[in-house]
């Protein structure tokens, strides 16, 4: 059952599988999932040859953690790579309920945000209790940013950078308890900050370089392969309106949104092209980009994705959607 996922592109030392899994669904995004499926979830992913996998703290409120985890504690630990995140502590809580913040079956803690010094080194050690492994090998920044944040992002920004946020990742880096330090956000104007003031090995970028939407393409996917920095691209789909679903950033899609994505959709049906496929291998064009991590819902999902991950597709499809308007003239695209 293996393909084309068990390529690898290498940063800093890190073999990224150029398809890895976000395990956001690992932690029951909008929909519950069973323990037994998503350990089952993880096994599928391994005979694929997957072997990157991005989780975090907020995921579940520690679900996905504990269960990836679980999934993959018996393989061998320099087979495969796994990334969480910092930046909320999560607090025992017994007021949560389902359904708060997407999560269908939350386990019961509450995340607070911290961005300092000893809120970083606390998150990391609570994501190896909860991993129940002696390493992670990237820790990102989750969720910084203005529109994130809004008014409190100065606060938060304050304590990344003054607060010893930032210094806390280089210290882990340097002590060699994790090997690669970024941002794992949804915008891409605070990664081009952070670049100002911190030497980052690789980014998470969610939705923000897509087929759909391109704009951080010079400002910053540019910059990152310029700097050596490495992109993984989270929501290659835009969580969902490029799957065939409504949603766009996690809420029903606006209209310009749905007609720019008629007129994807419209010339990848003149190509005979499924608009998943051209979604997934988009991105992997640009030389800044390692992964691609979309998440997967069951196994038939996950097999789903690899296929579109490794079809083939024409050359020609590239060019007509330059010409429709709706792909930057500047943007990289795969090779026939």
């Amino acid at each position: 059952m293996e393909s084309n996922d068990t390529e690898t592109r290498r940063t800093k030392g890190l073999p990224f599988t150029r398809l890895g899994l976000g395990c956001a669904q690992l932690g029951g995004l909008f929909e519950p999932m069973a323990e037994a499926d998503a350990l089952a979830l993880v096994d599928a992913a391994w005979d694929l040859g997957i072997r990157y996998f991005d989780t975090a703290p907020y995921y579940g409120f520690t679900l996905s953690e504990r269960r990836l985890g679980a999934a993959l504690r018996a393989r061998p630990r320099d087979a495969y790579l796994v990334s969480t995140k910092v930046g909320r502590l999560m607090r025992p809580d017994a007021t949560v309920r389902p359904g708060e913040c997407g999560w269908a079956a939350p386990l019961p803690f509450r995340p607070h945000y911290d961005y300092t010094h000893d809120g970083i080194l606390r998150s990391h050690e609570d994501s190896l209790q909860r991993l129940g492994l002696d390493r992670v090998d990237i820790l990102y920044v989750h969720d910084i940013g203005r529109v994130t944040h809004g008014e409190r992002h100065a606060h938060y920004w304050t304590q990344l950078t003054e607060g010893g946020g930032f210094r806390a990742l280089e210290q882990l880096r340097a002590e060699g308890a994790i090997k690669a330090i970024g941002l794992g956000v949804n915008e891409w104007e605070v990664v081009a900050d952070a670049l100002d003031v911190c030497a980052l090995d690789c980014v998470l970028l969610a939705g923000r370089y897509t087929l759909l939407e391109q704009a951080s393409l010079a400002p910053l996917m540019d910059r990152c392969a310029r700097a050596g920095t490495a992109v993984v691209i989270g929501g290659p789909f835009n969580s969902g309106i490029l799957a065939g679903t409504n949603k766009f950033n996690y809420e029903d899609a606006p209209a310009a949104v749905v007609e720019r994505v008629r007129t994807i959709a419209a010339v990848c049906r003149a190509f005979d092209v499924p608009l998943q496929a051209a979604a997934l291998q988009f991105p992997m064009a640009h030389p800044a980009v390692v992964s691609c991590i979309p998440g997967a819902q069951n196994i038939a999902q996950l097999c789903q994705n690899a296929h579109w991950f490794d079809e083939p597709l024409p050359a020609s499809l590239w060019a007509a959607l330059r010409r429709a308007g709706v792909l930057d003239p500047n943007a990289p695209v795969p090779a026939a």
